[in-house]
């Protein structure tokens, strides 16, 4: 165990520079950089543009530099924990994320429960009851929630709130406590809001939930080792729990390397139609805008997330299911 876990880490150190080094290229692609995006954009308002004080701030922010001296010193700064400056927002990046990581944090992990929750029963159910009505019905609700886009069912619920019930459920509180300190009244109102968005954007992963599970569990009850169970005498339900569920349980366990990641970026278009203060769309807007050092240290971020995820779901699945081995080779 020892030995496998120091090779996925002397492996893990590699793979964050190469992604590294493709972030960055890939953001600095576009013509241009964030100064030369807000001269254009003060340009097309007719505003004057101070050409020395551009130069001063391309000086100060490093833009003049060549390409590869700025990415020395952004990946340099970033193992000493300074991410860089935010050019849109006038303010550190470690700042700009503050409140938006923590809300995104708490609206990601209220949907992933939610997705555990809602397909876990209803999985097990589907596939102990084969060609059933049962499960005919629950696949039938399983294939629309793959099919239906999670922005318009978000559209169709803001509609339907506004026109049905006259409020809104945009956001993730009340007006009145945007720039209000914590309270347990702020809190209630962030978990009141919180109903739908975990709704929409669990609704297409809950529905591929299912189908997976379901998909794997028929395929465990088919297998000797259950048939022999029962034919030994070893009642259903616990002979589902003890050997097939367990076996099926491997998406659950290998979806912790996409969760992560998930977590910290959360839906993007979802938020923006909802208008939740998430960092979705704060990363969205860094991108267009060219806000290099936001948009890079996000990205970065979302990288080591999945590569630790994945180094997780690994581990967890080879305690989980005695057939996976940490090292390669037959054994005998």
């Amino acid at each position: 165990m020892i030995s496998y876990v120091a090779r996925r880490i002397m492996v893990m150190i590699p793979t964050l520079i190469a992604i590294s080094l493709i972030t960055f290229v890939i953001i600095q692609l576009p013509p241009g950089d964030y100064l030369t995006t807000l001269v254009n954009e003060l340009q097309s308002r007719g505003e004057n543009v101070d050409q020395s004080r551009l130069e001063f701030l391309r000086q100060t922010y490093g833009l003049d530099r060549p390409m590869w001296e700025q990415y020395l010193v952004w990946i340099g700064g970033m193992l000493t924990g300074d991410f860089g400056f935010s050019f849109e927002y006038n303010m550190p990046v470690s700042d700009v994320v503050g409140d938006r990581l923590a809300l995104t944090m708490v609206m990601s992990v209220s949907t992933i429960v939610f997705i555990w929750v809602v397909s876990f029963p209803i999985a097990i159910y589907s596939a102990t009851h084969q060609y059933s009505w049962g499960d005919y019905g629950l696949t039938l609700l399983g294939f629309l929630g793959l099919a239906t886009p999670n922005f318009l069912l978000a559209l169709v619920l803001l509609y339907l709130s506004n026109v049905w019930f006259g409020m809104s459920i945009g956001g993730l509180m009340d007006p009145q406590y945007l720039d209000q300190p914590w309270s347990w009244e702020k809190a209630g109102s962030v978990v009141t809001h919180l109903i739908i968005p975990t709704v929409v954007i669990g609704t297409s992963g809950t529905a591929a939930m299912i189908r997976r599970l379901r998909a794997n569990l028929l395929d465990e009850l088919q297998k000797q080792y259950y048939v022999t169970a029962l034919a030994k005498g070893l009642p259903r339900r616990k002979a589902l729990w003890k050997y097939p569920l367990r076996m099926s349980l491997n998406p659950f366990i290998s979806d912790i390397g996409n969760l992560l990641p998930q977590i910290m970026s959360g839906a993007a278009i979802v938020s923006v139609v909802m208008s939740l203060p998430t960092t979705g769309p704060m990363l969205l807007d860094s991108l267009q805008s060219q806000d290099m050092y936001l948009a890079g240290s996000f990205l970065m971020f979302l990288a080591l997330l999945t590569v630790i995820g994945v180094f997780l779901s690994d581990l967890a699945l080879a305690v989980l299911d005695p057939r996976i081995r940490l090292s390669g080779g037959a054994s005998r």
